[in-house]
């Protein structure tokens, strides 16, 4: 094996894999039942269209076929079912969150590790005391595979970062940046360079550029085509950032920027070396931001890019022989609808009329004066020469959502298209899946999206349970306050049962046990005992909710206790 003594690496810590014949166990897996299941591929190459309902995929497909005559998008043959997307219910100050209406990270959260999460959450359960699932990049890495992530998007964006990392909150991608560094993923491309920076102990972003940390752990760094291009098998990690945020929109790039299919390539060029086998996840991240912001010509643009990285990922599958091939989308995006108006048709002969992407407009659009400003910034990206008083007016108005203008702008084209949107979030509509090899059996029909997950271990011969239990192990994700002497706080019952004690509290006082050590809290003068003598805690009451510092926890428990305040988790060991 090439990694037989690869670390485990989850998060932040490694621990050395004494026999990776071991836990591949010859391409083995104990299921729930204690029944040992061989695998039937040796590789997993999952493609997520990210926001990618029906809707867009029937809209990719009537523009090829009336542009190029083409009939059929590249995975138009391999449909095999639907999924269901919707997430856990979550509440934030008594506000729900989330609920039947997915994002991308709960969503991405289900489809990498096979549970269930609220919005926001990264590979962590929905408790005020997280605990944290394994992906299957990650019990794939700890098998002895080789693991690859690329995407549109940023590379530290939700769906990525649910098959290398944990965070309570998604927002936190110098966190997910700096996980990523001790993930052991072999290849990573996509968007997202403003990221790979560190902060300090209280959370402040500091100008440290963890670049070179990659490159010290043998990381190859590019930035455009040409280094792209450049690469070969002999580049077994690679780290691909070509661009600050997201990776330009088809309409927007340049010869130096690349397309998924072109990272797609490169990515399975490199991994495919791996005697042992890969797990590799491409996201088409950007067919949700064109959906978000209602702009459909780009949408069909970012779709078809996707379509495009299917056909070089199917390919290289059917040459191997030995790979399961597996899409489908964490949500749909926009509420789009192919018509509107109660008109029976749809104008896509205008739906390659436009030159660039409403983002690129959005700046000048804001900065714009006059109407004959609005109507100039309109001719010069698209075929509308006659910019009605009132489409000059909506537009110089926005749309009342956070696009501003760019919104009312879209929705101009739009009308002019004949599709609309129910607005600029997601919908809680079933995802196509499609799929190729062993994998297809097992996510045929109507299905959950845990599914994917599940199906992509078993066809693996990989135990995604004893990943998670390994990962548990080492971290807690609590949710916690911050005190005015700037001293962390933790839910002291949550966090007493993650520890594995008890709490028994009332108004009055409360009571934590562990390991035969008690704290007993007088909650009205807000003072704490540690085996019944006097401890010198910060106690804290929050709408009725007892919170204490991590030493307390420590004492408790017999065991130092880490915060690691990047990630907003602790290290238990």
């Amino acid at each position: 094996m090439k990694k037989l003594m690869k670390g485990i690496v989850f998060g932040g810590l490694a621990v050395a894999v004494v026999s990776g014949a071991t836990l591949a166990g010859a391409a083995q897996s104990t299921t729930k039942a204690g029944v040992t299941a061989k695998a039937q591929s040796q590789n997993l190459i999952v493609l997520i269209g990210d926001g990618m309902g029906p809707a867009q995929v029937s809209a990719a497909r009537y523009f090829q076929q009336y542009t190029k005559g083409v009939n059929h998008l590249n995975i138009d043959p391999y449909y095999v079912g639907q999924a269901t997307t919707y997430a856990d219910r979550g509440e934030d100050g008594g506000k729900v969150v989330s609920g039947i209406v997915t994002d991308s990270a709960s969503a991405g959260t289900a489809f990498a590790t096979g549970h269930k999460t609220y919005n926001a959450g990264i590979s962590v359960s929905n408790e005020d005391v997280s605990k944290p699932f394994a992906s299957i990049i990650e019990a794939a890495e700890s098998s002895g595979k080789a693991t690859g992530l690329v995407t549109t998007a940023r590379i530290t964006h939700a769906t990525p970062a649910v098959y290398a990392s944990h965070v309570r909150s998604r927002d936190n991608e110098s966190a997910i940046a700096s996980q990523y560094l001790e993930s052991g993923v072999d290849v990573l491309m996509g968007g997202g360079k403003q990221f790979f920076v560190t902060k300090d102990e209280k959370g402040k972003r500091t100008d440290k550029n963890i670049l070179p940390d990659f490159k010290a752990k043998g990381y190859t760094v590019v930035e455009n085509t040409s280094a792209l291009n450049a690469l070969t098998s002999k580049n077994s990690k690679v780290l691909g950032l070509f661009g600050n945020s997201h990776v330009a929109y088809v309409p927007d790039r340049t010869a130096e920027i690349p397309s998924l299919a072109a990272m797609t390539s490169k990515a399975l060029n490199i991994l495919s070396t791996d005697k042992d086998g890969f797990v590799m996840m491409i996201e088409g991240g950007r067919i949700d931001h064109a959906g978000h912001a209602n702009d459909l010509p780009t949408l069909v643009q970012e779709t078809l890019d996707f379509d495009a990285a299917f056909k070089t990922a199917i390919e290289f599958a059917k040459k191997n022989g030995n790979t399961s091939v597996v899409v489908t989308a964490d949500h749909e995006t926009g509420g789009l609808s192919l018509s509107r108006d109660n008109i029976y048709e749809i104008n896509i002969d205008l739906w390659n009329k436009q030159k660039h992407s409403s983002e690129s407009l959005a700046a000048s659009l804001e900065a714009a004066q006059t109407p004959e400003e609005i109507r100039s910034i309109v001719t010069a990206n698209t075929w509308i020469t006659d910019l009605s008083d009132e489409e000059v007016t909506q537009i110089m108005n926005g749309d009342g959502s956070s696009y501003k203008r760019e919104g009312a702008y879209n929705a101009v084209i739009s009308k002019r298209l004949l599709v609309g949107w129910s607005g600029h979030g997601h919908s809680a509509v079933d995802v196509g899946i499609w799929a190729y090899g062993p994998i297809a059996d097992k996510v045929k029909g109507q299905v959950d999206n845990t599914q994917i997950a599940k199906a992509g271990a078993g066809i693996l011969g990989l135990n995604l349970e004893k990943s998670s239990a390994e990962l548990q192990s080492k971290y807690l994700y609590p949710k916690f306050k911050i005190s005015r002497d700037n001293e962390v706080l933790y839910p002291a019952g949550a966090l007493a049962k993650a520890l594995g004690g008890t709490y028994k509290g009332d108004t009055a006082t409360a009571k934590l046990s562990l390991a035969k050590n008690t704290i007993e809290v007088n909650l009205t003068d807000k003072t704490a005992k540690f085996n019944g003598k006097t401890a010198a805690y910060t106690v804290d009451v929050d709408n009725g909710v007892l919170y204490l510092p991590l030493n307390a926890f420590s004492q408790l428990k017999g065991t130092t206790l880490t915060w690691d305040a990047l990630s907003e988790r602790i290290i238990l060991r």
